[in-house]
């Protein structure tokens, strides 16, 4: 024990108590009692220990242990007795007066004492104040150490100032008592009592108090050096007893206390690591065990404790062998080690520099993990970063790597790297928003990778709105509905930092271009009539029309049985309100504030009536509803297109799509295009958007007209503007009094076209194309006029393009409409112009006398490559638009029947067109040909075009035609894909027989032939229909070629070998059972004509058309699925030049293909060219190709298959004008084909 109070003076003599009252015993009121034990404290507490006289303090000591002082029922009582029993212990310091077991006693006196009565509000706090002060001052407290049941009571000391801290708020200096005097029992006791620890070890648990905790953390940074080896020990014992027995497999470990004894060490290590010197260690030898569970646990809180940003980095040092091991961790052979690896990196990514950049490195490699669970691990680790770190701490190469996993092949990966990167660009946008280069150049390119990513599949894209809808453009908060300016800026400011394949991602998430009523329309009226089941009329019918519906929507999203019991249960909710809310957020007129509460409550009843179809229903909403552009939005998007702002482009942008696709969005800012139009210093973008916003409401009937307008539209017709004449000849031929408004305008354009300008004509040719789709009456007045000066004066006229020394592809065979001449875009318009007459006048009598000139005209330019004469040395760029407007000319008449049979004799010239040697005419016209197709405007001999594709450099044209037939066959019935695709395997091979490049007897030809029928089985053919196939096949060999020509009949009969032995290949290779087909075929009857007899029949089945060695080589390959043709490596990267402009990009290296060379085209090239009709387009209002629901909803509709086709084929001798296309095959292999070609005649025609 500690003395105090003063030092002993020898001169002066010694103090003797002067109290000598009886305070034990009988007789005696508590309040006598109280007066003299205070006063007796009062004396005590000031005797110093030095001068006291030891001998007159007897009798107080004998009394103060009394039983009836002790057992006393008055609280007072005691406490003035403990008191004064301290200072006795204080003034006898430091021998103690008193025996084993009365020391005993009073100790345990004391801490009751402390225990029950230490409360803020006890009359006697200062007393107990004064008890617990003694003992920590004077540290006789120590004597308990010397008890014989020391280990009892020191566990009850413990356990009663932990308990006593977490009671209440103490005052810090009774903390710090207590500290002392726990500190002061463990640096005295020889041995540790294990309750003792455990007391310790319960503050660092996470239901501890922080007062106790905070207690426990001083007691063991004092105490650590000798708490070192029990701590160790404690946690030794924890882990051998509650872990599997390695004897005894089958045991299972108490993992709870295993993982409770972990989650221990590591709130230790935070605020007291040196207690920790012997259990690191300990777990580093945990890190190599078999056992899964205890190396996974070690990984987990090793991480947490090296991570930890104040205590990890001394920590890394300490135990640089035990960080070795625990970083081998992120190479376990266990998925789940690895998985808890990456998991406890978080904290390493705001640590230390010293490991930060150590473990930005080792979580870029597990980006890549072979295990989908550790890379989606990788990717979540950063959904949950905040904005400083992540701008400060993590690099924008690790963020693009995690971009990177959009494309990963494992969705749960791409679901993770989407949310993630999704939140992090949400919550940088405030700093985007305001301008911040740093922010904008870390994370601005977030939402393009978001867009792209969104076309990888079905899944992919319901993530990708899932992501888009809650952080890139989600709506605005609820007190904000009504300040859509801010809400359309974003919009802009992320539409503009979107390449042109995003963007029209983006403007697929938008429900502007679907037709309606939209499939999402059809559905709630399906709901509707379906009454929740209870149905009067018509019940199959209306039964059957929800289920088709239902069957088309599910198929777009990622888990179709899920969705569709989702959607059939929200059907059979039949809540009215929530119809009348979707109803609301479909609506293009509704603003945003209606919008945003209509689709929070339909949510929120969804979620209340049924959780499980929350996630479907919240995915139809979204490609439902107007949450990304809204009629609210027109107003702010006139403004920036105005003032001509930076998001004056895409606002621009936006507005010509809604002008496009869904006018009814306008409706409500009629007043402000007007205006617009009025005014004298509107720049030409805000007078192009004004006149096509008021052109499509006047053509779709919503606005009724206006005479000031239709005066300026006058004005604008005979203007030089391409765009304004066309809008504004719109207007005039939808309006009402169109007639007399029309007139006038026509007869002016007819008289001013000799010798009127390029660029007036331009203008002109675009009205008047407007002009003969909606008023032909009117127009024919001048039609021969204006028809005569568009084939002689504008087709024929030379058109010559000046090269561009800053165009990047000046030596192409391209050029984009927006840079072309006015003469070649009025030679385009007046192809247009051809076509709409025709159109206009299918139903009439003259139909035949008008279209005849045209369609010759049209299949001319494909047939001379662009070019109205033979031999014509046009410029290459002006040829290949030509060609493709004339090929999508006659696309569009062959979905009108009566143009049919003058255009389907040269199927095979138009079907070739997707083998152009301009890749933008491949990419352009097949992109028309998929939206014809989708829309069912063609017969289903068109779905042989995109089997023409697997030889085209162009991986994204193969995987469009892969799409395209994919989708069709999963969303149609077994009779569309009867009539659709499998009975068109005839028309496939009689192509191939009128292919420019079949050669029967050259084997690398045969080899290209055969990758088209290879590419068709393995998209069409399945176990089921090899049958069929092979069936139909083998007729070919039974019939003849239409064409009188013996080459193409001989050309066919290979064909149908060909694809018989691949057939019989493909079936050997799968184990397909191929068994003769039961049923009955009838073979086109304007493709085949039958044999003359019956010895022709069987020499023709004896006669093998293929040489020996391309039946060996089909023996062998046939069976194979076709792989990708291989696209030639670029030779380096593109460089800079040192002005910063990015140096000419080489040519791809021609690619010989069916005889063609062709050229891989640059990604922005290839979105140019699907966009560059856009006129047509906006004419047709087809929809996009990539649109999935309307697709779906399009492919319910009734199939058109008018292909002839009869019992007994007839036996007419047709003859058909083959046309030339030289330029389209192999020199040598063309030469010896006409040779060939020549050499049958003759024998064929003797005379």
């Amino acid at each position: 024990m500690v003395a105090t109070r003063g030092t002993k003076d020898p001169d002066e003599g010694h103090v003797r108590l002067q109290f000598n009252d009886k305070i034990a015993g009988k007789g005696l009121s508590t309040d006598a009692l109280l007066k003299k034990l205070k006063a007796l404290h009062t004396e005590l507490s000031q005797m110093d220990q030095e001068r006291v006289d030891k001998e007159s303090l007897t009798g107080a000591r004998r009394e103060l242990t009394s039983t009836s002082i002790m057992l006393h029922k008055d609280k007072g009582v005691k406490a003035y007795a403990a008191c004064c029993m301290a200072e006795l212990l204080r003034l006898f310091a430091p021998d103690a007066p008193f025996t084993a077991p009365q020391l005993n006693n009073m100790f345990q006196f004391f801490f009751r004492q402390l225990y029950a009565g230490f409360r803020p509000d006890s009359p006697y706090i200062y007393q107990y104040y004064h008890l617990l002060e003694s003992l920590s001052t004077v540290k006789s407290v120590v004597l308990v150490c010397d008890l014989e049941h020391a280990d009892k009571l020191m566990a009850e000391v413990f356990r009663d100032f932990f308990a006593m801290v977490k009671a209440g708020e103490l005052a810090r200096k009774v903390e710090t008592y207590m500290s002392d005097i726990l500190i002061a029992l463990i640096d005295e006791s020889q041995s540790l009592p294990s309750e003792v620890l455990e007391s310790i070890m319960a503050q660092f648990l996470e239901k501890a108090s922080p007062a106790g905790h905070r207690l426990a953390v001083e007691v063991c940074k004092a105490t650590s050096d000798k708490l070192q080896r029990h701590v160790c020990q404690y946690f030794t014992d924890i882990i051998l007893s509650h872990s599997p027995s390695a004897d005894d497999e089958e045991a299972e470990g108490d993992i709870p206390t295993i993982r409770t004894a972990h989650s221990l060490i590591h709130s230790i290590s935070l605020s007291c690591p040196s207690l920790l010197q012997n259990v690191i260690p300990q777990l580093e030898e945990e890190l190599r065990v078999e056992d899964l569970t205890l190396r996974g646990l070690a990984t987990q809180y090793l991480g947490k404790m090296f991570g930890n940003p104040h205590t990890g980095a001394e920590l890394v040092r300490k135990y640089g062998s035990c960080w070795k091991v625990w970083q081998q961790r992120k190479a376990d052979k266990s998925a789940t080690v690895r998985v808890t690896w990456v998991e406890s990196c978080k904290s390493f990514i705001t640590g230390s520099p010293e490991t930060r950049d150590e473990i930005e490195a080792a979580l870029a490699t597990k980006l890549l993990d072979p295990d989908e669970k550790v890379r989606a691990a990788t990717c979540r680790l950063y959904a949950d970063i905040d904005y400083e770190t992540a701008i400060h701490h993590v690099n924008v190469g690790q963020l693009k790597a995690i971009g990177d996993r959009f494309m990963d092949k494992k969705h749960v990966v791409r679901m993770e790297a989407m949310i993630a990167l999704g939140r992090l660009w949400s919550i940088a946008w405030p700093e985007i928003e305001n301008d911040d280069e740093a922010a904008a150049a870390h994370f601005g390119w977030i939402p393009q990778s978001i867009f792209h990513a969104a076309s990888y599949s079905v899944e992919s894209k319901q993530v990708a709105e899932q992501v888009i809808w809650t952080s890139i453009l989600s709506l605005p908060p609820k007190d904000k509905l009504d300040d859509e300016g801010p809400w359309t800026d974003r919009l802009l400011a992320v539409m503009k930092g979107l390449d042109e394949k995003a963007t029209s991602t983006l403007l697929g998430l938008m429900p502007l271009r679907t037709v309606r009523p939209s499939i999402y329309e059809r559905y709630l009226q399906c709901c509707v009539d379906n009454n929740g089941g209870v149905i009067d009329e018509n019940e199959e019918q209306i039964k059957r029309r929800l289920a088709i519906v239902i069957q088309h929507l599910a198929g777009t999203c990622a888990d179709p049985e899920k969705a569709a019991e989702d959607l059939h249960a929200f059907a059979k909710l039949n809540e009215q309100r929530l119809y009348k809310l979707f109803r609301t957020c479909m609506d293009a007129a509704v603003d945003l504030k209606e919008v945003g509460r209509a689709s929070a409550e339909f949510l929120r009843r969804i979620e209340q009536s049924s959780t499980s179809m929350l996630g479907t229903m919240s995915a139809v909403l979204r490609r439902a509803a107007f949450w990304v552009l809204n009629t609210s939005s027109i107003t702010t998007l006139l403004r920036h297109v105005q003032k001509q702002t930076d998001y004056a482009g895409p606002a621009f942008k936006l507005l010509t799509t809604v002008s496009k696709y869904c006018s009814t969005m306008h409706q409500s800012h009629v007043g402000e295009f007007i205006k617009s139009l009025a005014d004298s210093q509107a720049n030409d973008q805000l007078i192009e958007i004004s006149l096509g916003a008021l052109a499509s409401m006047a053509k779709a009937g919503t606005w009724p007209g206006d005479k000031r307008v239709a005066d300026r539209a006058q004005k604008y017709v005979l203007g030089t503007n391409m765009r304004h004449a066309k809008f504004a000849a719109r207007i005039l031929a939808f309006v009402p009094g169109k007639e007399e408004l029309s007139g006038p305008v026509i007869e002016s354009i007819a008289e001013s076209l000799e010798g009127i300008d390029d660029e007036s004509l331009a203008a002109r040719t675009a009205a008047i194309a407007e002009f003969t789709k909606a008023v032909p009456e009117v127009f024919e007045t001048k039609s021969d006029v204006i028809i005569g000066f568009l084939r002689k004066d504008t087709l024929e006229k030379e058109c010559i393009i000046p090269p561009d020394s800053d165009d990047e592809d000046a030596e192409d065979e391209w050029i984009e409409e927006d840079v072309a001449p006015p003469l070649l875009r009025a030679k385009l318009m007046a192809l247009k112009i051809f076509r709409n007459r025709c159109t206009s006048n299918a139903s009439s009598e003259s139909a035949g006398e008008i279209a005849k000139p045209i369609l010759d005209l049209l299949f001319t330019i494909i047939a001379l490559s662009g070019s109205l004469t033979e031999g014509a040395e046009d410029d290459p760029r002006v040829k290949c638009r030509l060609r493709l407007q004339a090929a999508q000319c006659l696309l569009h008449l062959c979905s009108i029947e009566n143009y049919q049979a003058a255009i389907i004799p040269h199927f095979t010239t138009l079907a070739i067109t997707v083998q152009d040697t301009c890749a933008n005419v491949r990419i352009a016209f097949f992109g028309k040909l998929i939206s014809y197709l989708q829309a069912r405007r063609l017969d289903a001999k068109f779905n042989v075009i995109p089997f023409l594709t697997p030889h085209d450099p162009e991986k994204e044209l193969r995987e469009k035609a892969k799409h395209y037939v994919q989708f069709a066959l999963k969303r149609g019935t077994p009779e569309i894909r009867l009539t659709q695709f499998e009975m068109i395997f005839v028309r496939l091979l009689h192509l191939l027989a009128h292919h420019p490049d079949c050669d029967r007897e050259n084997l690398e030809s045969l080899q290209d032939m055969s990758k088209y029928i290879i590419f068709y089985l393995d998209l069409v053919g399945t176990a089921d229909n090899h049958p069929l196939l092979f069936h139909l096949a083998s007729r070919m060999k039974t019939v003849r070629d239409a064409d009188r020509d013996k080459l193409y009949s001989e050309n066919l009969y290979a064909m149908s070998e060909m694809a018989q032995e691949i057939i019989k290949a493909r079936a050997s290779a799968r184990g397909y059972s191929l068994t003769s087909y039961p049923g009955k075929v009838r073979l086109p009857a304007d493709l085949f004509r039958l044999l003359p007899n019956a010895e022709t029949a069987t020499k023709i089945h004896k006669t093998s058309y293929l040489p020996a060695e391309a039946i060996t080589w089909l023996t062998s390959e046939g069976g194979k699925s076709l792989k990708s043709p291989k696209q030639p490596k670029p030779k380096a990267e593109p460089q800079e030049n040192p002005d910063g402009k990015p140096s000419r990009k080489r040519k791809a290296s021609s690619t010989k293909t069916n005889g063609h060379a062709k050229r891989t085209r640059t990604a922005s090239k290839r979105r140019k060219a699907q966009e560059t009709d856009e006129d047509e387009e906006e004419d047709e209002q087809t929809p996009p190709a990539s649109d999935d629901e309307d697709i779906a909803q399009r492919s319910s509709s009734p199939l058109r298959d008018k292909s002839p086709s009869v019992e007994r084929i007839d036996s007419d001798d047709g003859q058909v004008q083959e046309l030339g296309r030289g330029q389209r095959t192999r020199a040598k292999a063309r030469k010896a084909q006409n040779a060939r070609r020549s050499s049958l005649k003759q024998e064929a025609n003797p005379d």
